[in-house]
């Protein structure tokens, strides 16, 4: 604007009337920006639904991901365009929000900026739209407080249906029976009955094994650790009755702070600095085996070796089991599950920091070995699941799959309210708010008339990738709904309209309600940019 005037008051003062300020670049940058979101969210719309395509992404460093769900996808993306990076955070916080519905909140922002642009074409102020967009928001989402069923963690099968509505849409669907009541007990076994809202996701370790099929994927109560018992000295492979500690001290000689150099001239002052080293690891050793100590783990350790050779045999011979290079971010979760104290200091080495299990044991599987803890008693509230796959693609698209069946129960376990899949939410709220515009003046029933437009995006597109005519079955939903039955959604694999309540596909209030807030947030903030300026 200044760059504007600035001409202007060195000529002499027109009237007001005849100002001119030109609006068009402003117009470009608007429409540029709701382009570029609008070709992100196409580029994942083919991925929605139980029915939809998988994503193969080659990333620079020849690493290649096979996924379709939409975080993972738009995260992978090397998005340029400040405005289309908004949507790739908007698939992040719905991840964060809910866990589940990555793709169908960034195809709803899509849809929504798409009416957007025909409104702005229209001549329609972007304030005015986007305070529209707010309200018709506000209001889906009462819509579908009323339209849910409400849900009790004691009622496991609701729990199972959602995540597995969850699976469906994923690679490995066809596991999902397996999956899906895995997913569920997982969380159950989490919930602090002092806190049962409340699900934290890192109480659920997944350790990835290479080898075998997804269906021998199991949880174990207790611990899993995919490394093997150190054997350099032969030391035991097995413990029944074990007490284990967790150190984060090195059992190896001290070095000096600073880098010094030790000159030694003579025999006898080598033999001396052997002897010292051999009778500083043995006290320490001696002192561990006088705890009653027969498990240790041990972190990694950057600065020094956290074990030598020297010290792997003497603790061999006094029969301790050592598990060596434990990740500095895993001990939080082992202590937690072993009800156990990290132990930094030998000084501190005491018999009730140990915990205790009735056995610790290595076991084979597949092409390597795992360590496993079972039998802990007074256990933490963890779980751990072990992932099996015939190749690592499988394995980490199992691994994404079972984090979102997590989530989806963690929705549950935070707001129990249960609404139906399968694009009947959407054409409800469609409906509804459609009838609502009707009622409200001016503008903004314009405004809210185009909101309840492109919410049906969701019902067209899952039968455009089932393979049916989306306008002939969205056009059956609408007559459907219009009668009263507001569970009718589409039935993918029959291929029809069916009452989706019945044929199972449920998912969580949360899902939906976050989905259509958050993709609303985002085309207003994306609305109300009128330029972009780049700062060098």
């Amino acid at each position: 604007m200044a760059a504007v005037t600035a001409p202007m008051a060195s000529r002499p003062r027109a009237s007001k009337a005849e100002s001119f300020v030109d609006n068009k670049r402003k117009e470009d940058v608007r429409l540029s920006n709701i382009n570029s979101g609008r070709a992100v969210a196409d580029a994942v719309r083919t991925s929605l639904g139980p029915k939809g395509m998988d994503k193969m992404i080659s990333t620079a460093s020849g690493e290649v991901i096979i996924t379709n769900d939409g975080a993972t996808i738009l995260n992978k993306m090397e998005v340029l365009q400040p405005a289309a990076k908004m949507l790739v955070e908007l698939s992040k916080s719905q991840d964060s929000a809910a866990g589940d519905g990555t793709t169908t909140v960034v195809v709803i922002a899509g849809a929504l900026l798409k009416q957007c642009q025909t409104l702005l074409l229209a001549g329609i102020h972007p304030t005015v739209i986007s305070d529209a967009l707010h309200k018709a928001a506000g209001k889906s989402v009462d819509i579908l407080t009323a339209m849910a069923v409400p849900v009790e963690l004691t009622d496991r099968d609701s729990l199972v249906k959602s995540a597995s509505t969850s699976l469906n849409s994923k690679v490995v669907s066809q596991y999902s029976t397996l999956l899906a009541p895995l997913a569920v007990d997982a969380v159950l076994s989490v919930i602090d009955p002092e806190k049962p809202e409340i699900v934290d996701l890192r109480d659920i370790k997944i350790v990835k094994k290479l080898g075998g099929t997804v269906d021998d994927t199991h949880t174990v109560k207790g611990l899993v650790f995919d490394k093997k018992v150190s054997h350099a000295a032969g030391g035991p492979t097995r413990m029944e009755n074990a007490k284990i500690a967790v150190i984060q001290f090195q059992i190896s000689p001290p070095k000096t702070d600073i880098e010094q150099s030790i000159v030694v001239s003579d025999y006898t002052q080598m033999d001396r600095i052997l002897k010292e080293e051999r009778n500083y690891i043995l006290g320490m050793i001696k002192k561990i085996k006088a705890s009653g100590c027969n498990v240790l783990l041990i972190q990694k350790s950057i600065l020094r070796d956290a074990v030598t050779d020297l010290s792997l045999h003497y603790l061999a011979k006094a029969k301790i089991m050592v598990i060596k290079d434990v990740e500095r971010d895993e001990i939080e979760f082992i202590t937690k599950t072993l009800n156990c104290l990290p132990i930094a200091n030998i000084e501190h080495f005491r018999a009730e920091k140990l915990g205790h299990a009735d056995l610790v044991e290595e076991a084979s599987l597949g092409d390597g070995k795992i360590l496993k803890i079972t039998g802990i008693k007074d256990m933490g509230r963890t779980t751990s699941v072990l992932v099996r796959g015939s190749n690592q693609l499988v394995l980490d698209e199992a691994e994404r799959s079972l984090h979102d069946a997590l989530c989806v129960v963690r929705c549950l376990v935070s707001k129990r309210f249960l609404i139906a899949g399968g694009g009947a939410p959407e054409i409800e709220l469609s409906r509804q708010l459609g009838a609502w515009a009707k009622v409200l003046h001016g503008m903004e029933g314009y405004c809210v008339k185009s909101f309840a437009e492109a919410l049906e995006v969701i019902p067209y597109t899952l039968a455009e990738n089932a393979g049916l005519n989306p306008i002939a079955i969205v056009t059956e939903l609408r007559n459907k709904h219009a009668q009263g039955e507001i569970n009718s959604g589409i039935n993918v694999r029959k291929g029809q309209i069916t009452n989706i309540l019945e044929e199972n596909v449920v998912q969580p209030l949360l899902v939906s309600t976050s989905a259509i807030t958050l993709a609303t947030e985002c085309v207003r903030m994306i609305l109300k940019i009128d330029d972009i300026v780049t700062v060098r």
